[in-house]
């Protein structure tokens, strides 16, 4: 069943009555209500056209964290073949907020890995709400060096509010093992491309993200701290979280003006969520565009540019 978010209820009401009516024609021969059910599909096409265009960065947020949207392991399951998951960080356990492995891409070798967040209770429980300990992200790292190895080009795919901020993750060092792939990332010696696919949450995304080709699907957001979080800090009240994500400049079109990211992937009309197949096809060709652009690089001015690309961020110059 469809969840609605709480600016979409005009579309929310329309599809309720187009249900209605589909069960009335089904449940009767003698009734042809087709001409009826088209205009309203047509309605709902129009509102979700209108509300889609004008969305406020808060209404982004609530759209990049919608629990129906395709996460990391159906993009994974659905364009990579062969799939074989590694685990482990090889130094203290297996963390299933961050999945990963070896498979083909379009017929092309590739190391792939994503924040996984969970579609029911139970696997986001087991994924830990997409939130990475420090083991996680020290397997990043076993997996991107693995690249290198065998040279073959890196896929991540990130959705995550932010690394796990627990005492253990603290104990285990959560901050070095963030910077040390941060690190890793910028010494990879194979084209590497990123997907913010929904929520991308401080350092915990930027963890999988430090790449050649950073892509953002169009509701998706990205952000050095959640809204709320800031609206904490700032207002001492969370209930700011509105203005809050105004002001931090987190969608997917204000960090490409700011060339933060490198491409805004479209969705279908809705959101991901409504179409989630579609969404995952366009981001399969998205990401195929990205590595033919880096293919040829040769691997040191593929490491230079990646370097040169985030020193650059923020320079007046830049």
């Amino acid at each position: 069943m469809r969840q609605f978010l709480d600016f979409e209820k005009s579309v929310a009401e329309l599809e309720t009555k187009i249900f209605e009516l589909q069960h009335v024609e089904d449940s009767s021969e003698d009734v042809n209500i087709s001409e009826e059910l088209n205009q309203l599909v047509e309605k709902v096409e129009k509102q979700l056209l209108a509300l889609y265009a004008k969305l406020t960065p808060w209404q982004k947020v609530q759209v990049a964290r919608h629990a129906q949207r395709p996460h990391a392991l159906d993009y994974i399951n659905t364009f990579i073949e062969d799939f074989t998951p590694l685990a482990g960080d090889r130094l203290f356990a297996e963390d299933h907020a961050v999945v990963g492995g070896i498979g083909r891409f379009n017929g092309q070798t590739v190391v792939v890995m994503g924040i996984e967040r969970g579609s029911d209770l139970d696997t986001r429980l087991e994924h830990n709400f997409g939130m990475a300990r420090p083991e996680g992200y020290r397997k990043a790292q076993r997996l991107m060096n693995l690249a290198s190895q065998f040279n073959v080009p890196v896929i991540t795919l990130v959705d995550t509010p932010g690394a796990w901020p627990g005492i253990d993750a603290e104990e285990r060092g959560q901050a070095e093992a963030i910077a040390k792939s941060i690190q890793t990332c910028l010494r990879t010696t194979v084209p590497i491309v990123s997907v913010i696919i929904g929520e991308g949450g401080s350092g915990g995304a930027i963890a999988l993200a430090t790449t050649d080709k950073i892509l953002m699907l169009e509701h998706s957001i990205y952000s050095v701290i959640s809204p709320e979080a800031c609206s904490s800090i700032l207002w001492r009240d969370a209930s700011q979280a509105a203005q809050a994500a105004g002001a931090l400049c987190l969608t997917a079109q204000d960090l490409l003006k700011l060339k933060l990211v490198d491409q805004v992937v479209a969705e279908p009309l809705g959101g991901a969520q409504r179409d989630p197949q579609a969404a995952i096809a366009t981001v399969k060709v998205a990401i195929q565009e990205a590595l033919d652009q880096l293919k040829d690089i040769p691997q040191q001015v593929l490491q230079a540019q990646r370097r040169e690309k985030f020193l650059a961020m923020g320079r007046q110059d830049a």
